[in-house]
């Protein structure tokens, strides 16, 4: 694999792997993109106190969660919606249960 420039960043890679699996770990997701653990952390604190991903703690695990509502942070691209680009990376949103009707 040619190791130089990408068109994604780190920032994207780390969003877009958390759309897919919310309950991915900061290992796993360090093994999948070839950074270390503690880029990885420092990525999923960054998109967590922009507003891009909340955290809810389930047993010892955590669970990401996208905030769906947020644009891309460049100036010259903040009309495009985070969704837009997590579908072009391969990104599907999941439908929410139906409630059974009784």
């Amino acid at each position: 694999m040619n190791r130089g420039w990408t068109f994604i960043t780190n920032h994207a890679v780390v969003l877009s792997l958390i759309a897919k699996e919310p309950l991915v770990t900061a290992r796993e997701l360090s093994s999948e993109i070839g950074i270390t653990e503690r880029a990885v952390r420092r990525i999923i604190t960054d998109l967590n106190v922009a507003g891009y991903i909340t955290k809810k703690k389930i047993g010892r695990r955590v669970r990401y969660s996208i905030n769906p509502g947020m644009t891309l942070r460049h100036r010259t691209h903040q009309e495009v919606a985070i969704t837009d680009l997590l579908r072009i990376l391969g990104w599907r949103r999941r439908r929410a249960a139906k409630a059974v009707m009784s």
